[in-house]
């Protein structure tokens, strides 16, 4: 069994009739995607306890996934039965996985105690319900990857103590200096060409997101999970690269649980001019940070 390989299935009446597109199982994929995992199979199903009982038993015993992903069906609802189902399947209940998901969300919302969603293990595969909502299902999965990861590590090597002793590879960066990075940049071939280097530090701050941009009143951030797509940052650099007048461009990103104050990411840009300067690291840095990253404050 490949050690990070994933199943993600979607548990909606509404979403398997069409009457409802499904945002949440796509929003999991990418967010486990961009940590490295391969996402081997996803479904909408009925709130139907036989079906969810077959795609999950399928999922463990025949595609063998390492992780298996519910979406769905954990609420009060008299058709929300996924953990229900979930249960009949397991060999092993993990309740440490879903007390933690329902810790963090009642930081974020009063209504996050009620969600009923369970975890355990099937043979060699890691199960765990999740919301329904994109933004709870996303909010849970973050709270718990890191311990995931490792989870499934432990599994695989049948719980051995040198399993429990590694580090995990969600554990946040050592963040690069400055002073090297100028000194590296001046050395280049095109630095000849540089009038001007400016660079980005974005650091986790308390203020959450909505209340930095909108306005709109939040209770204060602990901290954040954050990860990146490298495909889409090296795409990103490459466009920065040939933008007027830019000769050096270079970036940094974090990755894991981060704490307030805790660096995100670094972005250095060289060029001729102040002006094509500017534009340039204002527009790498939006650029990454609206399509290359996954962050989730918590």
């Amino acid at each position: 069994m490949k050690e990070k390989t994933a199943a993600v299935i979607t548990i909606s009446d509404k979403g398997f009739r069409g009457e409802r597109i499904d945002t949440s199982g796509p929003a999991l994929c990418n967010l486990l995607e961009a940590q490295g995992w391969t996402i081997e199979y996803t479904t909408i199903i009925p709130d139907e306890m036989h079906q969810i009982e077959e795609v999950l038993i399928q999922c463990a015993d025949e595609r063998k996934v390492s992780l298996l992903l519910t979406t769905g069906g954990t609420g009060f609802s008299p058709r929300d039965i996924t953990p229900e189902a979930t249960k009949a399947v397991l060999e092993r209940e993990i309740p440490g996985i879903p007390e933690v998901m329902r810790y963090e969300s009642m930081k974020i919302t009063p209504h996050g105690c009620l969600s009923r969603g369970v975890s355990g293990i099937r043979k060699q595969t890691l199960i765990l319900n999740l919301p329904g909502s994109e933004k709870a299902a996303k909010e849970n999965l973050c709270a718990v990857l890191p311990s995931i990861e490792h989870g499934v590590k432990m599994i695989l090597s049948q719980g051995s103590a040198e399993c429990a002793q590694e580090r995990t590879i969600s554990e946040k960066k050592k963040s690069p200096s400055m002073d090297v990075w100028i000194k590296e940049a001046k050395q280049d071939k095109d630095a000849g060409k540089c009038g001007m280097y400016l660079f980005h530090n974005g650091v986790v701050r308390e203020t959450a997101k909505e209340q930095a941009r909108f306005g709109i009143q939040k209770n204060l951030v602990n901290g954040m999970y954050f990860s990146y797509q490298e495909e889409k940052v090296e795409e990103a650099l490459k466009k920065a690269r040939q933008l007027p007048g830019i000769y050096y461009v270079r970036a940094w990103l974090n990755k894991g649980n981060l704490a307030v104050g805790d660096d995100i990411m670094y972005v250095l840009v060289g060029g001729d001019i102040r002006p094509n300067v500017i534009h340039a690291l204002e527009s790498l840095v939006e650029e990454i940070k609206t399509k290359c990253v996954i962050e989730q404050e918590r």
